[in-house]
């Protein structure tokens, strides 16, 4: 997009998706893992052996600390995954 058609660009609205049932508030254009991050949602997921707390680590979908499901599609990364309005994400 060129800067003269940015001018006259209007942001599109604000909407929710839903993290284990708690409505997320989200930027158009955010990841789900940005939209949790900025929720307070730090960690949503533990270590198979020790129980650590994961969420987002490298935030670029390299890792698979920030796995979670989507709209019931599993192991969806939160970091790369764009949220839509209406999106039903669990983390268990």
């Amino acid at each position: 997009m060129t800067p003269q058609r940015l001018v006259g660009a209007r942001p599109e609205p604000a909407f929710e998706i839903t993290v284990d049932g708690r409505p997320v508030p989200v930027v158009p254009g955010q990841s789900i893992g940005a939209a949790m991050h900025a929720a307070g949602i730090r960690s949503w997921r533990t270590t198979r052996f020790e129980g650590r707390p994961r969420g987002l680590f490298c935030g670029i979908g390299v890792c698979f600390d920030c796995l979670l499901t989507v709209n019931g599609t599993p192991s969806l990364r939160a970091c790369s995954t764009q949220a839509r309005p209406g999106d039903e994400v669990t983390t268990s």
